[in-house]
Protein backbone atom coordinates (compact mmCIF):
# COMPACT_ATOMS: atom_id res chain seq x y z
CA UNK A 1 0.00 0.00 0.00
CA UNK A 2 2.91 2.36 0.68
CA UNK A 3 4.16 1.82 -2.87
CA UNK A 4 0.71 2.59 -4.30
CA UNK A 5 0.45 5.83 -2.30
CA UNK A 6 4.01 6.79 -3.15
CA UNK A 7 3.49 6.39 -6.89
CA UNK A 8 0.03 8.00 -6.92
CA UNK A 9 1.01 11.08 -4.90
CA UNK A 10 4.26 11.56 -6.82
CA UNK A 11 2.49 11.33 -10.17
CA UNK A 12 -0.24 13.74 -9.09
CA UNK A 13 2.28 16.28 -7.80
CA UNK A 14 4.47 16.08 -10.90
CA UNK A 15 1.39 16.25 -13.12
CA UNK A 16 0.18 19.46 -11.47
CA UNK A 17 3.59 21.08 -11.94
CA UNK A 18 3.72 20.07 -15.62
CA UNK A 19 0.21 21.29 -16.46
CA UNK A 20 0.82 24.72 -14.92
CA UNK A 21 2.95 25.42 -18.00
CA UNK A 22 -0.25 25.46 -20.07
CA UNK A 23 -2.18 27.91 -17.86
CA UNK A 24 -2.31 31.61 -18.79
CA UNK A 25 -0.82 34.16 -16.42
CA UNK A 26 -4.25 35.79 -16.39
CA UNK A 27 -5.19 33.21 -13.73
CA UNK A 28 -3.19 35.35 -11.32
CA UNK A 29 -0.35 34.95 -8.85
CA UNK A 30 -2.51 33.29 -6.21
CA UNK A 31 -3.55 30.53 -8.61
CA UNK A 32 0.04 29.56 -9.39
CA UNK A 33 1.07 29.87 -5.75
CA UNK A 34 -1.81 27.66 -4.62
CA UNK A 35 -1.09 24.95 -7.19
CA UNK A 36 2.66 25.04 -6.57
CA UNK A 37 2.03 24.69 -2.84
CA UNK A 38 -0.35 21.81 -3.44
CA UNK A 39 2.16 20.03 -5.67
CA UNK A 40 4.93 20.55 -3.10
CA UNK A 41 2.78 19.07 -0.33
CA UNK A 42 1.82 16.05 -2.44
CA UNK A 43 5.41 15.29 -3.43
CA UNK A 44 6.59 15.74 0.17
CA UNK A 45 3.96 13.25 1.38
CA UNK A 46 4.97 10.88 -1.43
CA UNK A 47 8.58 11.00 -0.27
CA UNK A 48 7.43 10.32 3.29
CA UNK A 49 5.52 7.24 2.07
CA UNK A 50 8.34 5.91 -0.07
CA UNK A 51 8.48 2.13 0.42
CA UNK A 52 11.59 0.40 1.66
CA UNK A 53 13.01 -2.63 -0.08
CA UNK A 54 15.32 -3.50 -2.92
CA UNK A 55 12.45 -4.40 -5.28
CA UNK A 56 10.34 -1.33 -4.62
CA UNK A 57 10.27 1.71 -6.95
CA UNK A 58 11.41 3.98 -4.12
CA UNK A 59 14.66 2.04 -3.88
CA UNK A 60 15.80 3.51 -7.19
CA UNK A 61 18.37 6.16 -6.32
CA UNK A 62 17.87 8.10 -9.54
CA UNK A 63 14.08 8.21 -9.10
CA UNK A 64 14.34 9.46 -5.53
CA UNK A 65 17.06 11.97 -6.34
CA UNK A 66 15.11 13.41 -9.27
CA UNK A 67 11.94 13.59 -7.17
CA UNK A 68 13.82 15.43 -4.42
CA UNK A 69 15.18 17.95 -6.96
CA UNK A 70 11.65 18.41 -8.30
CA UNK A 71 10.35 19.03 -4.78
CA UNK A 72 13.08 21.59 -4.07
CA UNK A 73 12.39 23.47 -7.32
CA UNK A 74 8.65 23.52 -6.65
CA UNK A 75 9.12 24.84 -3.11
CA UNK A 76 11.40 27.64 -4.35
CA UNK A 77 8.91 28.36 -7.15
CA UNK A 78 6.10 28.63 -4.60
CA UNK A 79 8.18 30.96 -2.41
CA UNK A 80 9.07 33.29 -5.29
CA UNK A 81 5.78 33.55 -7.21
CA UNK A 82 4.77 37.21 -7.39
CA UNK A 83 7.88 38.37 -5.55
CA UNK A 84 11.12 40.06 -6.56
CA UNK A 85 12.77 36.80 -7.57
CA UNK A 86 9.84 35.82 -9.81
CA UNK A 87 12.09 36.31 -12.86
CA UNK A 88 13.70 32.95 -12.11
CA UNK A 89 10.32 31.22 -12.32
CA UNK A 90 10.82 29.91 -15.90
CA UNK A 91 14.10 28.27 -14.90
CA UNK A 92 12.51 26.76 -11.79
CA UNK A 93 9.63 25.44 -13.87
CA UNK A 94 12.05 23.84 -16.32
CA UNK A 95 14.00 22.19 -13.49
CA UNK A 96 10.84 20.97 -11.76
CA UNK A 97 9.27 19.54 -14.91
CA UNK A 98 12.54 18.07 -16.19
CA UNK A 99 13.44 16.36 -12.92
CA UNK A 100 9.83 15.20 -12.55
CA UNK A 101 9.99 13.50 -15.95
CA UNK A 102 13.28 11.84 -15.02
CA UNK A 103 11.71 10.59 -11.78
CA UNK A 104 8.74 9.10 -13.68
CA UNK A 105 10.94 7.28 -16.18
CA UNK A 106 13.27 5.97 -13.45
CA UNK A 107 10.31 4.80 -11.35
CA UNK A 108 8.81 2.97 -14.30
CA UNK A 109 12.01 1.16 -15.19
CA UNK A 110 12.63 0.16 -11.57
CA UNK A 111 9.14 -1.36 -11.26
CA UNK A 112 9.62 -3.73 -14.23
CA UNK A 113 13.42 -4.12 -14.54
CA UNK A 114 13.25 -7.70 -15.82
CA UNK A 115 10.45 -7.31 -18.37
CA UNK A 116 10.92 -7.21 -22.13
CA UNK A 117 11.70 -3.85 -23.74
CA UNK A 118 8.18 -3.30 -25.18
CA UNK A 119 6.59 -3.73 -21.73
CA UNK A 120 9.20 -1.47 -20.15
CA UNK A 121 8.44 1.19 -22.77
CA UNK A 122 4.71 0.88 -22.10
CA UNK A 123 5.34 1.19 -18.36
CA UNK A 124 7.24 4.42 -18.95
CA UNK A 125 4.40 5.65 -21.18
CA UNK A 126 1.91 4.61 -18.50
CA UNK A 127 3.66 6.65 -15.80
CA UNK A 128 3.97 9.70 -18.05
CA UNK A 129 0.33 9.58 -19.17
CA UNK A 130 -0.84 8.92 -15.60
CA UNK A 131 0.89 12.08 -14.40
CA UNK A 132 -0.53 14.00 -17.34
CA UNK A 133 -4.08 12.80 -16.72
CA UNK A 134 -3.97 13.43 -12.98
CA UNK A 135 -2.35 16.83 -13.37
CA UNK A 136 -4.68 18.06 -16.11
CA UNK A 137 -7.79 16.89 -14.21
CA UNK A 138 -6.69 18.59 -10.97
CA UNK A 139 -5.52 21.80 -12.63
CA UNK A 140 -8.70 22.05 -14.74
CA UNK A 141 -10.84 21.58 -11.64
CA UNK A 142 -8.99 24.29 -9.69
CA UNK A 143 -8.96 26.66 -12.68
CA UNK A 144 -12.71 26.24 -13.06
CA UNK A 145 -13.15 27.12 -9.41
CA UNK A 146 -10.91 30.17 -9.93
CA UNK A 147 -13.63 31.81 -12.05
CA UNK A 148 -15.44 32.46 -8.78
CA UNK A 149 -12.41 34.50 -7.68
CA UNK A 150 -11.74 36.20 -11.03
CA UNK A 151 -15.11 36.27 -12.86
CA UNK A 152 -13.66 38.45 -15.64
CA UNK A 153 -11.15 35.79 -16.70
CA UNK A 154 -11.64 34.65 -20.30
CA UNK A 155 -13.41 31.30 -20.61
CA UNK A 156 -10.93 30.33 -23.33
CA UNK A 157 -8.40 29.52 -20.60
CA UNK A 158 -10.70 26.86 -19.15
CA UNK A 159 -11.44 25.54 -22.62
CA UNK A 160 -7.73 25.18 -23.31
CA UNK A 161 -7.00 23.19 -20.15
CA UNK A 162 -10.05 20.99 -20.77
CA UNK A 163 -8.68 20.28 -24.26
CA UNK A 164 -5.41 19.26 -22.64
CA UNK A 165 -7.29 17.01 -20.24
CA UNK A 166 -9.20 15.33 -23.07
CA UNK A 167 -5.97 14.84 -25.01
CA UNK A 168 -4.27 13.27 -21.99
CA UNK A 169 -7.29 10.99 -21.55
CA UNK A 170 -7.11 9.78 -25.15
CA UNK A 171 -3.39 9.01 -24.88
CA UNK A 172 -3.90 7.31 -21.49
CA UNK A 173 -6.58 5.01 -22.93
CA UNK A 174 -4.34 4.16 -25.90
CA UNK A 175 -1.48 3.17 -23.57
CA UNK A 176 -3.76 0.97 -21.42
CA UNK A 177 -5.20 -0.78 -24.49
CA UNK A 178 -1.71 -1.42 -25.85
CA UNK A 179 -0.50 -2.76 -22.48
CA UNK A 180 -3.43 -5.16 -22.12
CA UNK A 181 -3.01 -6.39 -25.70
CA UNK A 182 0.74 -6.92 -25.25
CA UNK A 183 0.29 -8.72 -21.91
CA UNK A 184 -2.22 -11.15 -23.45
CA UNK A 185 -0.39 -11.62 -26.77
CA UNK A 186 3.05 -12.29 -25.30
CA UNK A 187 2.08 -14.64 -22.47
CA UNK A 188 3.64 -18.10 -22.64
CA UNK A 189 2.91 -21.13 -20.46
CA UNK A 190 5.33 -21.42 -17.57
CA UNK A 191 6.10 -17.71 -17.42
CA UNK A 192 3.56 -16.91 -14.72
CA UNK A 193 -0.19 -16.32 -14.45
CA UNK A 194 -2.00 -15.33 -17.64
CA UNK A 195 -3.33 -11.77 -17.63
CA UNK A 196 -6.27 -12.95 -19.74
CA UNK A 197 -7.18 -15.43 -17.02
CA UNK A 198 -6.70 -12.78 -14.33
CA UNK A 199 -9.17 -10.32 -15.84
CA UNK A 200 -11.80 -13.02 -16.45
CA UNK A 201 -11.87 -14.26 -12.85
CA UNK A 202 -13.21 -12.71 -9.66
CA UNK A 203 -9.78 -11.17 -8.98
CA UNK A 204 -10.19 -9.14 -12.15
CA UNK A 205 -12.89 -6.98 -10.56
CA UNK A 206 -10.21 -4.39 -9.78
CA UNK A 207 -9.26 -4.25 -13.45
CA UNK A 208 -12.83 -3.70 -14.60
CA UNK A 209 -13.37 -1.06 -11.91
CA UNK A 210 -10.24 0.63 -13.18
CA UNK A 211 -11.59 0.58 -16.75
CA UNK A 212 -15.10 1.72 -15.81
CA UNK A 213 -14.32 4.42 -13.24
CA UNK A 214 -10.81 5.40 -14.29
CA UNK A 215 -11.19 5.51 -18.07
CA UNK A 216 -14.84 5.36 -19.09
CA UNK A 217 -16.02 7.81 -16.44
CA UNK A 218 -13.42 10.52 -17.09
CA UNK A 219 -13.83 10.13 -20.86
CA UNK A 220 -17.54 10.88 -20.62
CA UNK A 221 -17.19 13.59 -17.99
CA UNK A 222 -14.37 15.41 -19.80
CA UNK A 223 -16.52 15.53 -22.93
CA UNK A 224 -19.44 16.93 -20.94
CA UNK A 225 -17.10 19.50 -19.43
CA UNK A 226 -15.95 20.57 -22.88
CA UNK A 227 -19.53 20.97 -24.11
CA UNK A 228 -20.38 22.98 -20.98
CA UNK A 229 -17.30 25.18 -21.31
CA UNK A 230 -18.22 25.92 -24.92
CA UNK A 231 -21.44 27.59 -23.76
CA UNK A 232 -19.40 29.54 -21.17
CA UNK A 233 -21.07 27.93 -18.16
CA UNK A 234 -17.99 27.84 -15.96
CA UNK A 235 -19.81 26.91 -12.74
CA UNK A 236 -21.45 23.86 -14.33
CA UNK A 237 -18.17 22.87 -15.95
CA UNK A 238 -16.41 23.11 -12.58
CA UNK A 239 -19.03 20.91 -10.93
CA UNK A 240 -18.49 18.25 -13.57
CA UNK A 241 -14.72 18.56 -13.17
CA UNK A 242 -14.99 17.79 -9.45
CA UNK A 243 -16.63 14.45 -10.29
CA UNK A 244 -14.20 13.92 -13.15
CA UNK A 245 -11.20 14.40 -10.87
CA UNK A 246 -12.62 11.94 -8.34
CA UNK A 247 -13.04 9.24 -11.01
CA UNK A 248 -9.52 9.88 -12.30
CA UNK A 249 -8.12 9.50 -8.78
CA UNK A 250 -9.98 6.23 -8.24
CA UNK A 251 -8.81 4.90 -11.59
CA UNK A 252 -5.17 5.83 -11.13
CA UNK A 253 -4.96 4.42 -7.60
CA UNK A 254 -6.34 1.14 -8.95
CA UNK A 255 -3.89 1.33 -11.86
CA UNK A 256 -0.95 1.58 -9.46
CA UNK A 257 -2.26 -1.39 -7.46
CA UNK A 258 -2.75 -3.50 -10.60
CA UNK A 259 0.72 -2.63 -11.88
CA UNK A 260 2.39 -3.76 -8.67
CA UNK A 261 0.17 -6.87 -8.45
CA UNK A 262 0.36 -8.01 -12.09
CA UNK A 263 3.24 -5.95 -13.52
CA UNK A 264 0.99 -4.87 -16.38
CA UNK A 265 0.83 -1.05 -16.74
CA UNK A 266 -2.92 -0.59 -17.00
Amino acid sequence: MRAVLFLFLAHLGIGIVATLVFVSREAGVKFFRFNAGLAAILIAIALAFRPVGSVQPASNTLALGALFICETAVVVYWATVGRALARIRPALTAVAVGSGLVALVAQALSVVPDRALPMQALTVASFLTSAGLLGSACTAMILGHWYLIIPSMQVSHLQSIVKLHIGSMVVRIAVVVAAVFLAIATWEPGTGPSFRRYITTAAGIFFWQRVLFGLGGPALLSYLTWETAKIRSTQSATGILYVDFFTVVVGEVLAKYLLLATRVPV
